[in-house]
C-alpha cells in the first residue's frame, strides 16, 4: 500500500493549521507538522487535529522547518510538502503525487498559473511572480511557472539533494535550482489556491525583493558564466573598445589623458579576471553537481529496491538472508 507524508511547516498559524491538517489527513498517512518557533497555539492546535508535531524553540525560517521535517522521514513512497495559511487546497494530493507513484517524475511543482495567470491573482502578485521565475529559471535552467509555490510532491530517495542552504523564504527557488542541478525529473500540474485568506505576514514586495537577492547571491555558484562571465567579457570588451580608440587617436597626433586611460586599463583587466573566474568556476560546479547526480541515482535505486524488497516480504515471496542456524 502506497503511504504519503505530508510535510507542513508553521509558524503562527494556530487560525488555519486546524483545517489544513483536518483536510491532509484524508489523502495522506502520516502528517508532520514542524513548529517553527510560533508564539501562539499552532503546536496545541495542530496535535488536537492529529498531526505528528515537531517544534522548533525559535523561528528559524520555512528552509529550516523543511529541512526538520525532510529529516524525520522514514518509509514514506511519496512526499508532499504544502502550506498552512489555508491557501492550497489538499484535495490536489492526488493530482500531485500521481507523477511520483507512475515513475514520470521525481519531484513534483505545484503550479497556480499552468495554464496562464490567473484571474483572480492581485496585479502585484503577477509581476512580482514573474520577475522572480525568471529569475529562478535563470539559475537552474529550468522553465517552470510556478517558481515560489510550497505544494510540491517528492520521491523520498531524493532529499539528500536538498542542501537547504537557505533558511528563509527563498528555499523554494533554491529547491528548484538543487534538484536541476542534480537531474532530476521535474514536472508541474495545476493546483487551485485561494487569495481571500491571509498569507505571509511579511509584505509581499518586501518579501519579493528579499527572495531575488537570494537568488542573485545564489548565482555565484550555480550560474558563474551568468554571474561572473558574461558581465566581465562586456566589461573586457568595452576596454579593448576604448583602448584601440584611445591608439587611434594618439596615431593621428592626439595625446592620451591619464584618467581615461587608467580607466580603461582597469575594465580590460577586471572584465578578464571575472570572465576567468566564471569559467573556472563553472568547470568545479559541475564537478560537484555530477558527483550529487551520482548520489541521487543511487538514492532512487535504494528506495525502489526497499520498495520490491518490502512487497516480497509482504506477499511470503521473500525470506530473510543469512547463515543457517547450527543445532544444537
Amino acid at each position: 500500500m502506497t503511504e504519503i507524508t505530508a510535510i507542513l511547516p508553521a509558524y503562527n498559524e494556530e487560525v488555519s493549521i486546524g483545517s489544513v491538517v483536518l483536510q491532509t489527513k484524508k489523502y495522506a498517512d502520516r502528517i508532520i507538522v514542524v513548529d517553527d518557533g510560533s508564539a501562539d497555539r499552532t503546536a496545541e492546535v495542530a496535535e488536537m487535529a492529529g498531526a505528528e508535531v515537531i517544534r522548533h524553540p525559535q523561528n528559524r525560517g520555512k528552509g529550516a522547518a523543511l529541512k526538520t521535517g525532510f529529516g524525520a522521514l522514514n518509509g514514506a513512497d511519496v512526499v508532499v510538502t504544502i502550506d498552512t495559511d489555508g491557501q492550497h487546497d489538499p484535495a490536489d494530493i492526488p493530482r500531485l503525487v500521481a507523477p511520483i507513484l507512475g515513475g514520470e517524475a521525481d519531484m513534483v511543482n505545484g503550479s497556480r498559473y499552468l495554464n496562464g495567470n490567473k484571474k483572480d491573482t492581485p496585479l502585484y502578485r503577477r509581476v512580482g511572480q514573474k520577475v522572480l521565475d525568471t529569475a529562478t529559471n535563470l539559475e537552474s535552467g529550468l522553465n517552470v511557472t510556478d517558481s515560489q509555490s510550497g505544494f510540491r510532491a517528492f520521491n523520498p530517495g531524493i532529499k539528500d539533494v536538498f542542501k537547504f542552504g537557505q533558511n528563509g523564504l527563498a528555499i523554494e527557488s533554491e529547491m528548484l535550482a538543487d534538484a536541476a542541478a542534480a537531474g532530476l525529473r521535474i514536472k508541474e500540474v495545476e493546483i487551485g489556491v485561494r487569495y481571500d485568506v491571509d498569507g505571509s505576514s511579511e509584505h509581499p514586495v518586501a518579501h519579493g525583493v528579499r527572495v531575488l537577492l537570494k537568488i542573485l547571491h545564489d548565482m555565484e555558484l550555480r550560474r558563474p558564466l551568468y554571474y561572473f562571465t558574461a558581465p566581465g567579457i562586456v566589461m573586457a570588451g568595452a576596454g579593448i573598445f576604448m583602448g584601440l580608440e584611445f591608439l587611434r587617436i594618439f596615431a593621428h597626433g592626439g595625446s592620451l589623458q591619464y584618467a581615461p586611460t587608467l580607466f580603461m586599463v582597469l575594465l580590460t583587466l577586471v572584465g578578464s579576471f571575472m570572465a576567468l573566474t566564471g569559467i573556472i568556476l563553472h568547470s568545479i560546479s559541475r564537478i560537484m553537481y555530477e558527483c550529487k547526480s551520482e548520489m541521487v541515482t543511487l538514492g532512487r535505486a535504494s528506495h525502489v529496491h526497499n520498495q520490491v524488497t518490502v512487497g516480497m516480504m509482504g506477499s511470503g515471496l521473500g525470506q530473510p538472508v543469512g547463515k543457517p542456524a547450527r543445532d544444537n
